[in-house]
């Protein structure tokens, strides 16, 4: 696979009463096209500001960014970037604008200027991508939390991008919205081949991507698949971060005196590991 996006010795800084804040510094990271990355970092390391690089509503200090080829801070590509790759942001609310669900969905391509056959052709197939068809007459204030954030979602997938950037966006939602919108986060990278970078602060939404990167202090501590990035818990805690739920158990076993092999990270291999160190205590 090919990147979609190139970070390339990207440093950024904020102006906060008439001080610099250095954020990122000489940063360079990558993202395969069709690939699905989740970006985890304690309040403050940097995800956020490094989300907001990658389709350019945050400007390198120092450095490119690349979409596609494209560097963001040229002002010829910000609209081309912006319909290649969509931000979801934190909370729905923020992003929903009309008072009917499908004129909301619609209001990316109005704006884009496609023609009327077109844009009922996009927000009926990207309602039907995010199971919310069926809600096209609703008015989204009466939503659930996790139904408000499956339209966001759908507004930027309208514009047919070819990836998304999610920061948080399950941080304000229920457990039943939470697993909502990651089984449309999931399906939209399995079946519409969309990049997907989701920033979040829940371990298990982590386990099932392709790439976990954990970020520091404004640095990458980890990169890897997720069996080898939670096979490193000592570097996981240091970075303010938590294990997820059975990668904890493991550790603390292990602790104890128990021996089980490295990268448990999901709830069924935790229980088949207990079940073969019970049956072998027997």
């Amino acid at each position: 696979m090919d990147n979609i996006i190139e970070v390339k010795n990207v440093s950024f800084e904020y102006d906060i009463e008439s001080e610099k804040k250095p954020i990122l510094k000489d940063f360079s990271v990558s993202f395969q096209r069709g690939s699905f990355t989740v970006i985890l970092g304690r309040n403050g390391s940097g995800k956020s500001t490094l989300a907001k690089l990658l389709n350019g509503l945050n400007k390198p200090s120092s450095g490119k960014v690349f979409v596609d080829g494209m560097d963001t801070s040229l002002p010829e590509y910000e609209i081309e970037i912006k319909r290649r790759v969509g931000m979801v942001f934190q909370n729905p609310d923020n992003q929903l604008i009309a008072t009917i669900v499908e004129e909301d969905v619609a209001f990316g391509p109005e704006n884009l200027g496609f023609e009327p056959g077109e844009i009922r052709r996009r927000v009926d197939n990207a309602l039907k991508a995010v199971d919310m068809y069926d809600y096209r007459r609703h008015a989204p204030h009466k939503l659930s939390g996790g139904q408000k954030q499956r339209v966001a979602i759908a507004g930027i997938i309208a514009m047919e991008p070819r990836c998304l950037v999610l920061d948080e966006p399950t941080a304000m939602l229920d457990p039943k919205g939470r697993q909502e919108v990651m089984q449309v986060i999931r399906r939209l990278n399995k079946e519409k081949n969309i990049t997907i970078i989701l920033i979040t602060h829940y371990m298990d939404e982590a386990v099932n991507a392709d790439r976990v990167i954990v970020m520091d202090g404004g640095k990458i501590v980890l990169d890897g698949p997720p069996k080898e990035v939670f096979s490193k818990p000592n570097i996981i805690k240091q970075s303010g971060l938590d294990l997820p739920q059975p990668t904890e158990l493991i550790f603390q076993l292990k602790e104890a005196g128990f021996e089980f092999q490295d990268g448990i990270i999901s709830v069924d291999e935790c229980v088949n590991a207990l079940k073969r160190a019970l049956t072998q205590e027997v």
